[in-house]
């Protein structure tokens, strides 16, 4: 698909404009606001100045929502891509390699196509919907386990209150706090981890729809805290709390979180 090879191309270009600012206090000075009412660190700044700059030579789109920058039209027929220039911020500043370049491709509300890379690794997920979810070019599937207590679940959260995870945590057989919420989504649907949690409530459109949409094409499951279906605006103000599983355990989880 055109719009993945795309994806490819300018995530080649955000690893080349990064990779000095990876690790460093220069990459995690904050340059201004973003769109999103959080600080924009340089290295996401300059992440995502790549990608402007690419739409802007290649419209793949006629409109682009992005964390920092908010909405920005390009001269694209149609569609909306959703972008995340560096999901997992705070582990590309400090030098954790587990952080993301993460694109998704919409038409008239539904999410058609997913691009999310680990920029630290180069490894690289997609999804086509109704097709099939990749990592690297192969075919991926989530886990098999239906009992709570063989599960691996990551849980994402910043001055959350954990009492609502305190039960199933004693049912589960390990905890992660990964850190990067569009990779997480991805190895749900890899079959990495089991399910991921995000308890923030500020979970955003940018951040999830990429993960969102290879977790469900590789057979997994998204929903709000309450077991419903999760929509998010085309707005990047406004959050949302999620639960990914493979599908298989996600009653029983949606039980320990109501």
């Amino acid at each position: 698909m055109e719009f993945l090879s795309a994806c490819s191309q300018m995530a080649d270009l955000v690893e080349e404009s990064i990779r000095d600012l990876v690790g460093t206090k220069e990459g995690g000075i904050t340059v201004r606001m973003g769109a999103d009412l959080t600080p924009t660190k340089k290295i996401d700044e300059v992440a995502e100045d790549c990608i402007i700059q690419f739409l802007e030579e290649n419209p793949l789109c006629k409109l682009l929502i992005s964390e920092e920058a908010g909405k920005v039209e390009f001269k694209g027929k149609r569609g909306t891509i959703f972008l995340d220039p560096v999901d997992g911020t705070f582990n590309a500043v400090a030098g954790i390699p587990f952080y993301a370049l993460s694109i998704a491709y919409a038409e008239e509300g539904e999410t058609k196509a997913a691009f999310v890379r680990n920029l630290a690794s180069g490894e690289t997920f997609t999804a086509i919907r109704g097709k099939s979810a990749l990592c690297n070019n192969k075919p991926i599937r989530v886990s098999c386990v239906m009992n709570l207590d063989e599960c691996a679940m990551s849980v994402y959260g910043r001055k959350f209150d954990p009492t609502r995870v305190m039960q199933l945590g004693q049912k589960i057989r390990r905890w992660r706090l990964l850190g990067a919420s569009a990779l997480e989504l991805c190895y749900v649907g890899c079959g990495r981890i089991d399910g991921f949690i995000d308890l923030r409530d500020t979970l955003r459109v940018t951040d999830a729809a990429a993960g969102m949409l290879i977790c469900t094409e590789a057979g997994g499951k998204v929903s709000d805290l309450d077991g419903g279906t999760i929509r998010f605006p085309d707005e990047v103000t406004i959050g949302r709390c999620i639960v990914a599983t493979n599908g298989a355990v996600h009653h029983k989880v949606i039980e320990y979180l109501r």
